[in-house]
């Protein structure tokens, strides 16, 4: 991540971040890959572009769900490993899917989820051939084909991904947050799972809430909620929301317009 300037709070589950808003000129926040890693580089291109004209620290904000679905999940985490673009910090956020994914390959039966959920193409981008029948059934087998595949560092790296990050009133997560409920009482479960809720309410705070989680045509910029996952593993389309004082613009790559 870089010298992020970081408090970081540790309970129970994964840690929640905070940041200095001053710290950066710019952030960027990006929506899920799904293994699509041809659009994440392009993204990321066109973020350097972008920020070449502003001065002072710039940052990358992964919204979380790197893995399944599309075909590279194994070279987005190779990727989301290595050194961030020159110029910029980077913060990797947990989504749902890499919750599972990790949860499957540790042995946790809540992993199982995976199976149903984009994880042949997960598990192929390893090198793990599954047939296109149903996988319920076959988790044991599979579980220790896939464990002895992934490399330590995308497990040591799915480990330590935090679920929250907080930059004055703007808050990044991978889902979105219980409406109403203070920040320090959202569970691990809320920020990366919650939807209808949090989509038919807002965040019920005085807040700013970026995620991704629930795909949607075009990236919806509003007063207390901007939203980012356009399903790029069907569309090719890729997003992200540049925070610059504030003001939010949107950059994409891939797919229409």
């Amino acid at each position: 991540m870089g010298d992020v300037g970081l408090a970081v709070a540790q309970g129970a589950g994964a840690s929640r971040l905070a940041i200095d808003p001053l710290r950066y000129a710019a952030i960027y926040a990006v929506g899920d890959v799904h293994g699509c890693l041809e659009p994440l580089v392009d993204l990321e291109e066109r973020i350097r572009e972008d920020a070449a004209s502003i001065e002072g620290r710039k940052l990358i904000v992964m919204l979380g769900d790197y893995v399944d679905r599309g075909s590279k999940s194994a070279a987005v985490l190779y990727h989301l490993t290595a050194a961030p673009p020159v110029g910029f910090d980077r913060i990797c956020l947990r989504g749902n899917h890499d919750d599972a994914f990790l949860a499957f390959v540790e042995g946790d039966p809540a992993g199982n989820w995976v199976l149903d959920h984009g994880a042949k193409e997960t598990f192929r981008s390893y090198g793990v051939e599954v047939d296109d029948h149903p996988l319920r059934g076959a988790s044991r087998p599979l579980r220790e084909m896939v464990r002895t595949t992934v490399p330590q560092s995308h497990v040591d790296f799915l480990r330590s991904l935090p679920v929250l990050l907080t930059v004055g009133n703007d808050v990044f997560v991978h889902a979105g947050i219980r409406p109403g409920r203070p920040l320090s009482e959202q569970t691990d479960e809320d920020l990366m799972w919650i939807r209808r809720s949090f989509l038919d309410l807002g965040p019920g705070l005085p807040l700013r809430v970026f995620h991704g989680h629930t795909p949607v045509k075009e990236p919806d910029v509003g007063p207390d909620r901007v939203s980012l996952d356009t399903h790029c593993y069907r569309t090719g389309r890729l997003a992200a929301a540049r925070v610059v004082d504030g003001d939010v613009t949107i950059l994409s790559v891939g797919g229409p317009g």
